[in-house]
């Protein structure tokens, strides 16, 4: 995560893009250090943080439209991330380009607030049909602006690939969860053990009682 710290220098970053004579989309910083993604799985539900770049939320926000016509002046009372956080447009956009898919069939998405989007970036949850073991992740955020965009996708719930790189040409990947790190799904074989330790034990009851009975 990027720490609070910087995420508080970006703020006039985006301040200062916005007051600039327009730009290309495209002229953030592509060749730089790639965007980065975090991804968990827990039960049927993934979560996701994509982490671009101040200057490539900049790009975003200026290639659907959500910081307005300069030629029509600049509200200065909103800042650029405040812009981004309450733009449909960027929200679109977003959940357009960044997905997850079981068995071939997208989960749903939910896109949470993006008021601290420098410091946290886009988080999604997705809710899949089932437990999560194999999954496709698409990122194809940016890469629609420049094919020199990539992000470097890393599972912090055990997986294989535990990290790779999503590029234009190649923005989906499939990711196989560890199953004995999945929560919610792990619990299935103690569960079975306890039931078959619990009969084995009421067995025993009843065959010593049975036993002194006799006796």
């Amino acid at each position: 995560m990027i720490l609070p710290v910087i995420a508080r220098a970006c703020v006039p970053l985006v301040a200062v893009a916005l007051a600039v004579a327009p730009a290309a989309a495209a002229a953030a910083h592509p060749f730089g250090p790639p965007s980065t993604a975090r991804i968990r799985a827990e039960g049927s539900q993934v979560t996701l943080a994509w982490l671009p770049a101040e200057d490539d939320w900049v790009a975003i926000g200026r290639s659907v439209g959500a910081f307005g016509d300069p030629a029509a002046g600049i509200d200065t009372t909103l800042t650029g991330e405040q812009r981004l956080a309450r733009s449909a447009a960027v929200r679109d956009y977003l959940l357009g380009r960044i997905g997850v898919a079981q068995a071939g069939r997208p989960c749903a998405a939910e896109l949470e607030p993006l008021e601290r989007l420098l410091a946290e970036g886009a988080r999604f949850s997705f809710e899949c049909a089932n437990p999560v073991a194999e999954v496709d992740v698409r990122i194809a955020a940016l890469t629609d602006l420049h094919e020199a965009y990539r992000t470097v996708l890393t599972a912090e719930t055990p997986a294989t690939p535990a990290q790779a790189v999503l590029t234009a040409a190649t923005d989906t990947q499939r990711l196989r969860f560890d199953p004995t790190a999945r929560g919610g799904v792990s619990l299935v074989v103690p569960a079975v053990a306890l039931v078959a330790a619990l009969g084995a034990l009421a067995a025993l009851l009843v065959r010593r009682r049975r036993q002194g009975v006799r006796g």
